[in-house]
């Protein structure tokens, strides 16, 4: 994505896409995406023997299944968000350290191990502090998705402090459940920083 190629616009477009889109207009996507009978999962999944038409999964309707689903949709709102960050990184290495690394000898995974990611780390820092944190405090996508369900297995601390607070009417005590997340989030802030 860095060096020039035919479409890298269009490619850098498309990458940049999730992270654009609405978070709720993503997670109604991913409902119809994810439905149990009409899922072009499962339709792929039904084409290519891998399931039959009767005993498909249900990607939503089991604990296992609907955790999976919720993380392949953060993953893939959040790693574009990422992308921009390396790519940054990337483009702010001066084209000096290169040079000297071919000169060195460096070449391949050696350069990316010695040069590229010693220089990447602080950056690299940010973006999975900046994942952990919009990932931490998002509940658009497990409330649309399950809203916690089944059975609990997607609730998150922020969709709980909804459902207690608002829900509910235990407004306290969602509002600890909402408040927990702030010394939690602070000190994996302040461990990954002193990193």
């Amino acid at each position: 994505l860095v060096h020039a190629f035919p479409g890298r616009w269009v490619l850098r477009f498309m990458i940049l896409l999730p992270w654009a889109a609405p978070v709720a207009l993503t997670a109604l996507g991913f409902v119809w995406l994810y439905d149990s009978q009409a899922s072009i999962f499962t339709w792929f999944l039904v084409h290519l023997h891998i399931v039959s038409q009767v005993d498909h999964p249900t990607w939503l309707g089991t604990p296992t299944a609907a955790m999976s689903s919720i993380i392949t949709v953060q993953a893939w709102r959040t790693i574009p968000f990422a992308t921009v960050i390396f790519l940054a990184g990337i483009a702010s290495i001066p084209q000096e350290v290169d040079d000297a690394a071919a000169i060195d000898g460096a070449t391949g995974l050696r350069k990316f191990w010695h040069v590229s990611l010693p220089l990447q780390l602080p950056i690299a820092i940010v973006a999975i502090l900046f994942g952990i944190i919009f990932t931490a405090t998002d509940m658009v996508v497990p409330f649309i998705l399950t809203n916690g369900g089944p059975i609990n297995a997607t609730e998150t601390l922020t969709t709980y402090a909804y459902h207690q607070g608002i829900g509910a009417g235990n407004i306290g005590q969602g509002a600890a459940g909402a408040l927990f997340l702030l010394p939690v989030l602070a000190i994996v802030a302040i461990g990954m920083l002193l990193f």
